[in-house]
């Protein structure tokens, strides 16, 4: 759908005109302040022009939940799920993570999104009854060195974090021979480890959760705002490669993703309403994301005996087979464990 079909002011139609931005598509290729940039709009103009292309596309694509009837999500269609490792946080995510379908976890710097990764990475190595896949992950860094020194200390917590698991269970997994490691600096290695070493693992059976930490940096730091098509081109064919590699192997994806800030109240970011950030990519990424969650890092602090946690929250943005909510978390020496209702935690504000 072009641009000069929606329903705008003329005024901005004639900006968004002069700044090449021909279609629908092109709107939601482009984040809120690059589009600023592009058209020499204000910040108001550009909220409607976001919330028009929204309502437009809403009505002409598919959203993500559809990728379930082109047969791309098979174990999520079974019910087969990939335990968090806290019973709090799967009842949240309906069981766990789909086995199946590109999942985002977003949120900003901080929140805990590399340390539920982390756990993801131990937990999908325990047979099914435990909420596992009995295989292995492949941790993709496109930004940060690995937190070796984390992962070995959460799998040294694991008969804490775990009490579901008898520990003779835990002290037979080998979790640190089945957690593979890759760098990738650019967008040319990064195809290339999804293209041909990811597969190769995937088709040994030695890995069934890949994860891309983060989606974000390469395509923010190799492109400028007036190389937004080019992004586009290139963002499509990864995501486009993920889906294929869920699809062939039958194994959950999980793209952590950074943030950027939205305006006020805008619906276009497909991210929480009253929300002052949203996940970066904008919305061509978003409808290639089968499940949307984001970390906050909450204003406060909970203890429990001498560990202290600032607080956080887990929250389901969208999924096909879940309500909107969200569940109040802390990070322990052992892992990231949601937060009961009445537990033996204590809060406190936090102080400035």
């Amino acid at each position: 759908m072009d641009c000069d079909q929606l329903e705008l002011n003329p005024r901005i139609t004639a900006a968004v005109r002069r700044a090449k931005v021909k279609t629908v598509r092109d709107v939601m290729c482009v984040s809120g302040p690059d589009l600023q940039r592009l058209t020499g709009l204000s910040r108001s103009d550009i909220q409607q022009l976001i919330l028009a292309a929204a309502a437009a596309s809403r009505r002409s694509r598919p959203i993500p939940a559809l990728l379930l009837h082109r047969g791309e999500c098979r174990g999520f269609e079974s019910g087969l799920r990939l335990s968090a490792g806290c019973p709090l946080l799967d009842r949240l995510l309906g069981g766990g993570l789909p086995v199946g379908g590109v999942i985002e976890l977003s949120g900003e710097s901080g929140a805990g999104k590399t340390q539920l990764a982390l756990q993801l990475c131990l937990s999908v190595q325990y047979p099914p009854r435990y909420g596992g896949l009995g295989s292995g992950a492949v941790y993709i860094c496109t930004e940060d060195r690995f937190p070796s020194r984390r992962l070995q200390q959460l799998i040294g917590q694991q008969v804490y974090l775990r009490s579901d698991v008898p520990p003779a269970e835990i002290g037979r997994l080998r979790f640190s021979d089945h957690v593979y490691i890759e760098h990738t600096a650019d967008l040319v290695s990064l195809h290339t480890c999804l293209s041909r070493r990811v597969p190769l693992l995937l088709a040994r059976g030695l890995v069934r959760l890949v994860v891309v930490d983060s989606v974000a940096s390469l395509f923010r730091s190799e492109f400028q705002a007036a190389d937004w098509l080019e992004r586009t081109r290139h963002l499509l064919t990864f995501s486009s490669c993920l889906h294929h590699l869920s699809h062939e192997f039958n194994t959950p994806v999980l793209c952590i993703n950074q943030v950027t800030g939205v305006f006020s109240g805008s619906v276009g970011s497909l991210g929480p309403v009253s929300a002052s950030v949203s996940p970066a990519l904008g919305l061509a990424w978003a409808n290639q994301v089968l499940v949307r969650l984001m970390m906050h890092r909450l204003q406060g602090t909970v203890s429990r005996g001498d560990q202290r946690s600032a607080l956080r929250r887990l929250e389901v943005v969208f999924a096909p087979h879940l309500a909107q909510g969200g569940r109040d978390a802390a990070v322990w020496t052992e892992g990231v464990r949601g937060l009961a209702e009445t537990p033996p935690f204590r809060r406190s504000p936090l102080k400035t």
